[in-house]
């Protein structure tokens, strides 16, 4: 079977399901999953190096908002 964000196992009644994958240096970008959506991901070119961030309702499960803090240059 699949699971939401392609997790291994089916999560709990009135919880969400997410998967946040790091990247490998500049080759292969980070990636956050919601609830079977992707939030950040190379793809959709809203990450960067640092930390990168989504906001989400933790009641309705909604994105509010996505950042990238740049770590490196200070």
């Amino acid at each position: 079977p699949r699971y939401k964000c392609g997790n291994q196992k089916s999560c709990p009644q009135n919880h969400f399901a997410f998967k946040i994958t790091s990247g490998a240096a500049n080759v292969v970008g980070p990636s956050i999953c919601f609830e079977d959506v992707i939030l950040m991901s190379s793809v959709k070119n809203n990450i960067g190096r640092g930390l990168n961030i989504a906001l989400v309702d933790g009641t309705n499960g909604k994105l509010l908002k996505t950042a990238t803090f740049d770590m490196y240059s200070g």
